[in-house]
């Protein structure tokens, strides 16, 4: 366990050198603000994410590398739990190794480190699932299903696909003979514990109308996302968690079905059978599925481990098994040199080990481009995770310079409106060092932030089309267009300043500025 420490500290060192490289990524901007509006729930996303990034900036400050202190330790963590996971199936030195070596190079779990986002503390929570599980079976003692409950009540409480994994494991346990553990209190009392903890974003939810099922419906309706066949999805999951460790995670799922050794652990092989189905029948995204891996890649390991090992008989070696086992020695380095070396041929896709242009001719010597699971990503120069991380400055800075065009009369009532919670995002925590208010948005959680007292008689509208403000507003006047920055998904947006609103109100109008999708 020290080398798999030792393995971990070196992962968040990683993070920590290279995560101020670029910019702030979109998404980023999201949960600052909404960290800045603590509440119970938001839009697109359960709240602790949002209250850890609040208390991130409050003892760190606003850096990339405080704003992204989190991800890069929880994935560093990563390492260590899933070597835990491996020893807990039974796993001795290269099992604990190997799989902490699998979750390092691991293009996903890279890139979970490498950004904020709600993906990032996700395989931890799952795991620590799995790991109380994996207690709970092993030393048949059910009070561990209260732990399994309450880290997925939490679990909730950062992003709501957890709630598959448990249904998964429910499944699980009643397909195998796990399913007496039914019979005891613990199971119940773990549910219980899970629905307390999750219950005040249910009641967030119930309150404001269920945004989320709102947001859900209206990207499916959109066709906003790119829907895979079953072998592209399939093999998807595969680079998710690096090509050449697929014959680990694949070996480790198909012996908790035929292996005696991991019998008792079947559930979690059910498990991720049906999490693999939901998700590919309900459309989701590639990367959803993601935090299961690493107790597939433990049980590999352990599996490859005996393999090379050799199996014991009756207590004692024979001879040919301890010749065999000193013939496949050499496979242990071998293997972990193997996923080593490909691990760094697939770091630079998700950590900014180098600069943009260097990127870009880096990628003509991989061999497929990235996966794209949006089709208006399609476009980006660069993949969407570092194409997101530019062009907000240039944002900023003409919104700024539309803003100084005001007379400091007008200033005092004119609001600032962005398109989505990106642009909005920026204006608010890269706006201040100009003095800019608040932006304003109809997009995701801004819009239950409301007109926040502006009558919409004076705006500055970012990314909209002349003729449409001409039909709102007695005058539009066209200040200018960010400057072109090439690696941004976001480019070239118009910024306009228009007075004497037609509509009425600002508030008047707000039901139809709301845009969840």
């Amino acid at each position: 366990m020290l080398i798999v420490v030792a393995i971990a500290l070196g992962k968040f060192a990683l993070h920590c050198y290279f995560n101020n490289r670029y910019g702030y990524f979109r998404d980023e901007f999201n949960y600052m603000d909404c960290g800045d509006h603590l509440a119970w729930g938001y839009v697109d996303q359960p709240p602790l994410i949002p209250f850890l990034v609040h208390i991130c900036r409050a003892v760190f400050g606003d850096s990339l590398r405080s704003i992204r202190f989190i991800p890069a330790l929880a994935s560093s963590l990563l390492v260590v739990q899933t070597a835990v996971l491996a020893r807990e199936f039974g796993g001795r030195r290269f099992a604990l190794l190997l799989s902490a070596i699998t979750v390092l190079i691991a293009p996903q779990y890279l890139s979970n480190g490498s950004l904020l986002t709600t993906n990032c503390l996700e395989p931890n929570l799952w795991m620590g699932c799995a790991y109380f599980a994996i207690l709970a079976i092993k030393r048949n003692d059910p009070r561990y299903w209260l732990w399994f409950g309450v880290l997925a009540g939490i679990g909730l409480q950062e992003k709501y696909s957890i709630a598959l994994f448990g249904f998964g494991m429910v499944i699980g346990l009643l397909l195998t003979a796990e399913r007496r553990v039914f019979l005891s209190p613990w199971m119940w009392l773990g549910g219980l514990a899970a629905f307390l903890i999750f219950l005040p974003n249910l009641l967030w939810n119930i309150h404001n109308h269920w945004p989320f099922v709102e947001l859900m419906h209206n990207i499916r309706a959109d066709g906003r996302d790119v829907v895979l066949p079953l072998p592209q999805y399939f093999f998807q999951q595969m680079l998710l968690v690096n090509p050449f460790t697929a014959p680990i995670w694949i070996r480790g799922l198909i012996f908790f079905f035929v292996s005696p050794r991991l019998k008792p652990y079947r559930a979690l092989g059910w498990c991720y059978l049906v999490c693999f189905t939901v998700f590919f029948v309900l459309h989701g995204k590639n990367y959803y599925l993601a935090p299961v891996y690493p107790m597939l890649l433990a049980a590999g390991a352990v599996v490859i481990e005996s393999a090379i090992d050799g199996r014991k008989i009756e207590g004692a070696e024979t001879t040919s098994l301890k010749t065999s086992r000193n013939r496949l020695a050499w496979l242990k380095p071998a293997i972990v040199i193997v996923l080593l070396a490909s691990g760094a041929h697939v770091a630079p896709l998700v950590v900014p080990v180098f600069t943009p242009d260097s990127f870009i001719a880096y990628m003509k010597y991989l061999p497929m481009k990235p996966p794209v699971t949006e089709h208006s990503l399609e476009r980006a120069v660069l993949p969407q995770w570092y194409a997101d991380q530019f062009g907000w400055r240039e944002i900023v800075d003409e919104t700024a310079k539309a803003y100084n065009q005001l007379s400091p009369a007008e200033r005092r009532g004119c609001g600032i409106f962005a398109q989505d919670y990106g642009q909005a995002g920026a204006i608010d925590f890269l706006g201040r060092k100009y003095g800019l208010p608040p932006a304003l948005s109809g997009h995701q959680t801004y819009y239950l932030w409301g007109p926040r007292g502006y009558s919409g008689n004076c705006l500055i509208v970012l990314d909209d089309r002349r003729e449409r403000l001409d039909e709102l507003f007695e005058h539009v006047e066209y200040v200018g267009t960010s400057a072109d920055n090439p690696y941004a998904l976001e480019r070239e947006i118009p910024v306009f300043i228009c007075r004497g609103a037609k509509f009425g109100t600002l508030e008047k109008v707000w039901p139809q500025l709301k845009k969840w999708r």
